[in-house]
């Protein structure tokens, strides 16, 4: 009996590396559609310029922003158009446009949890997938074409997950449907529906494990953190299924984001993914809750406070988040508390992020200020 391929294929981060994207992008015989929020790998648009270069239509959809990379976004569209490569600018209706994706000649999808960066594939724990299921594989063509017009999408299937259209309800029904084991890869949980779900889930006996920044507070729910950086948003059912994505559990990544995952139903590939989190589950070390602001008490705080007042935009963020939650809902419906949450998670993640570029880049010129005094006595 000859043996059916499986229509999903695995690879791990940072084992596998830059490669099997590259090798990807370099198979394209027709068109190539790849959607990008950050990007510096050099390889990847050698990649698409000589794709390009040989007939193959290349389509690039380009985040209208990220939190301290606009410039190299606007730099990177500027050399693709150079080359003759198709780029267009996502909405700016959402308050992030997250997603990681591409589509070789509308057959094969490679949905990923990492951008196209040195931090995320050479240094950082993550997954990518290639699937060649063709439902899937068109509602991924659907929601590309429907982005890059800046039309309105709407699920029609439920395997590719996607936010807002129908994340919630998705990723709901997959932990709620567990019936041993929900192994998660989270980098954070903080909705509260979600947080029900999990206690549920353990409370029934699930044995649900979760390795990310932080646990489930209030609940038995054993947590760890990895020895080394986190990115990637997964979820094993039962030895059997497996979710991958952009979105965490948290209402703003839901409800207000564009968010891309896929639920597989491929026990082959689940069992590898496990493999992975289980040795990495062993080689980690339980969480213990530490108060960011104090980590930060180390770098001037003036130095890293100008900085994170230059990268922060507080009106558009809120004017953002308010209008796709008062939209979404019929104005009896409005939770004041839920759009004040919302508004509060973006808030909290733009100024986090912020913080952290800002820490970086102080932490940078102190040893550079620090190395030239030396140098001066010297």
């Amino acid at each position: 009996m000859r043996k059916v391929p499986s229509k999903v294929k695995v690879f791990v981060q940072p084992d596998d590396g830059i490669k099997p994207v590259v090798e990807a992008l370099k198979s394209a015989k027709y068109s190539i559609h790849i959607l990008i929020f950050r990007f510096d790998r050099k390889e990847i648009e050698e990649a698409l310029v000589e794709a390009a270069g040989r007939g193959v239509m290349v389509h690039a959809l380009i985040a209208y922003t990220n939190t301290g990379g606009d410039k190299n976004l606007r730099k990177f569209e500027m050399r693709l158009l150079e080359k003759g490569i198709t780029v267009a600018r996502t909405a700016d209706d959402l308050v992030r446009y997250h997603g990681k994706m591409f589509i070789i000649d509308e057959k094969e999808l490679y949905l990923l949890a990492f951008n196209f960066t040195h931090m995320d594939i050479d240094l950082s724990r993550s997954f990518g997938l290639r699937i060649t299921e063709k439902k899937i594989v068109e509602e991924a063509m659907r929601l590309f074409e429907a982005d890059t017009k800046r039309t309105t999408f709407e699920s029609r299937e439920n395997d590719l997950v996607v936010s807002p259209s129908n994340a919630r309800e998705a990723l709901s029904a997959f932990i709620t449907g567990a019936k041993k084991q929900l192994l998660m890869y989270e980098m954070k949980v903080s909705d509260r529906e979600f947080i029900r779900l999990l206690k549920e889930r353990a409370a029934d006996g699930v044995d649900v494990r979760i390795l990310g920044r932080s646990g489930v507070k209030g609940a038995k729910i054993p947590a760890r953190s990895l020895p080394i950086r986190l990115h990637a948003r997964a979820i094993f059912r039962d030895g059997k299924e497996a979710f991958l994505g952009s979105q965490s559990l948290r209402k703003l990544e839901l409800e207000a984001r564009r968010e891309i995952g896929v639920i597989v139903h491929d026990t082959v590939a689940t069992k590898k993914m496990i493999e992975v989190f289980e040795t990495d589950w062993k080689r980690s070390e339980p969480i213990i809750e530490t108060d960011d602001v104090q980590d930060a008490l180390s770098v001037p705080a003036k130095k890293v406070a100008k900085k994170v007042a230059k990268e922060i935009a507080v009106k558009p963020i809120v004017e953002q988040v308010l209008s796709k939650m008062l939209d979404s809902k019929q104005e009896e419906n409005i939770d004041a508390g839920d759009v004040a949450e919302s508004v509060r998670e973006a808030l909290k993640e733009e100024i986090h992020e912020a913080v952290v570029d800002a820490l970086k880049q102080a932490a940078v010129e102190e040893n550079g200020d620090k190395g030239k005094k030396s140098d001066s006595k010297k």
